[in-house]
């Protein structure tokens, strides 16, 4: 069994890795039922001897001693981390896992790249060398962070390039959450387009997620709960409305209920790596199958059913409906039209008591519908994880490697280039050392360089299937 590290850097990305840990705790907990300290549970958390003192030793087996996360929390304001080492999940992180500061980067990503990068380096380096040191083989580091602020995007894409610096061989999967256009931090063109330079050059696969879908997803949820259409009842202390089981609080905090999508988009994500299967996949197949060309490392995720966990008392969707929700638009975690676009490749990891043949069925029936690149028609990697998730019969999560994330890089670099012709805002950036103007030019131009790749993929778009020529054996 191969193990994976969490980085969670900045508001967001410590609030959606707090409810992945909770979840994937009470996944365990429904599967785990002796207190065993297994392999699956060996992927993400360690099991600690406390009783010892001191940092405890690692126990490879027999009952749960003490779980800690294999996780480095990173914020450059204490409030999130705080919360969270008062809240239910204290336990589980150490507190040599955390780093924080307490003035914030201000929403700007050179004082979290620049500034806090050069001042932090070091303890973070020695922080993810000791919790690399306690897996036996560790194969992923996943980091989440959001693109619009200053610690999510600037610190986080600096941990990015340590990854890649300090551990070559990992693999480095990224969890970005994108700004809406009616962001209320004005300066978040600058930051994502700064931050999308260094997601090219670093990251080995970016999951892009888009505020405004997760928004979407959870109004669209709360019309069905409050309409009463197929029979849906809030379930008290569900995860996606609120501990009370009221409609009301998720109006005052919709975050929660937003994160609790991404989270479990990256339970089903690491499902194959924490429970048996028939047909698991590794992560790393993920990329090996996923990406065809370094840079077009972006995927649009959808995930079915969307209310894991039981949130809602919704009848089980037909498995054949499953299939075809998780290409329908409204369960895309990014908005973009990927049936009208072209695909590169596509995964679908599903989990629950699913055949092969199912899914073999599936991927016949929908295919038709469906524009793939001519030099992979049959670009399709499955995965089956036998372990569903709390409440449900089955899941899938649908990742596509597809043109149609291109609009979404358009518009941010519209956005961006609407603040930059006029020059605006850019001196709170210029006055951090080591920030010089060239480093908006190189990001614009690293993000135009992205979408004319797609502009060259979308243009072979319905043009003929030419299978090559194979080589003429003589008789």
């Amino acid at each position: 069994m191969t193990q994976s590290v969490v980085v969670q850097v900045g508001q967001c990305g410590n609030q959606v890795g707090c409810r992945f840990w909770d979840l994937a705790l009470r996944e365990h907990a429904a599967v785990n039922k002796k207190g065993i300290y297994d392999e699956a549970l060996s992927s993400f958390f360690r099991n600690v001897d406390t009783r010892s003192g001191g940092d405890g030793h690692d126990i490879s087996k027999g009952k749960i001693c003490s779980l800690k996360a294999r996780a480095l929390l990173i914020d450059m304001e204490e409030g999130v981390v705080n919360e969270i080492l008062q809240g239910p999940l204290r336990d589980v992180f150490d507190s040599k896992q955390l780093i924080t500061d307490v003035s914030g980067s201000g929403n700007n990503w050179a004082v979290g790249h620049k500034l806090y990068g050069c001042q932090y380096r070091e303890n973070i380096v020695e922080k993810l060398r000791k919790t690399a040191e306690h897996c036996d083989c560790l194969q992923c580091f996943f980091v989440i962070h959001s693109m619009g602020g200053g610690t999510g995007s600037g610190l986080g894409t600096f941990v990015l390039n340590l990854l890649e610096d300090e551990f070559p061989e990992v693999y480095r999967f990224v969890t970005s959450v994108y700004p809406s256009s009616e962001d209320d931090v004005i300066i978040s063109p600058y930051n994502s387009v700064l931050a999308m330079k260094e997601l090219n050059e670093h990251a080995d696969c970016v999951l892009p997620i888009e505020n405004e879908s997760l928004f979407d997803i959870v109004n669209k949820i709360h019309q069905m709960v409050n309409s009463g259409k197929l029979g849906s009842i809030v379930k008290q202390n569900s995860l996606v409305t609120s501990s009370a089981g009221s409609t009301k609080a998720v109006q005052e905090k919709s975050f929660d209920a937003m994160n609790n999508i991404i989270a479990n988009l990256l339970l089903n994500l690491t499902s194959s790596a924490r429970f048996e299967g028939s047909l698991n996949m590794d992560l790393n197949e993920i990329s090996m199958n996923l990406v065809p060309f370094p840079r077009l490392h972006y995927l649009v995720s959808s995930l079915t059913p969307l209310y894991t966990l039981a949130d809602v008392n919704v009848p089980s969707r037909r498995l054949d409906q499953m299939f075809s929700d998780a290409f329908s638009r409204d369960h895309q975690l990014i908005q973009a039209d990927p049936k009208h676009s072209l695909y590169l490749a596509c995964a679908l990891l599903v989990r629950g008591n699913v055949q092969v043949s199912d899914l073999r069925r599936n991927i016949e029936r929908l295919k038709p519908s469906m524009h793939f690149v001519s030099w992979n028609q049959e670009g399709w990697k499955t995965g089956l994880c036998s372990v569903p998730p709390v409440g449900h019969s089955h899941s899938l999560l649908a990742l596509a490697n597809n043109t149609c994330v291109k609009p979404t890089f358009m518009e941010l670099k519209d956005r961006f280039m609407r603040l930059y012709k006029k020059k605006a805002h850019l001196h709170h950036y210029l006055h951090i050392d080591g920030m010089e103007q060239s480093c908006f030019s190189e990001a614009i131009s690293s993000l135009s360089d992205l979408i004319e790749e797609y502009n060259e993929l979308d243009a072979t778009k319905g043009g003929p299937r030419i299978d090559p020529s194979r080589l003429k054996i003589a008789v």
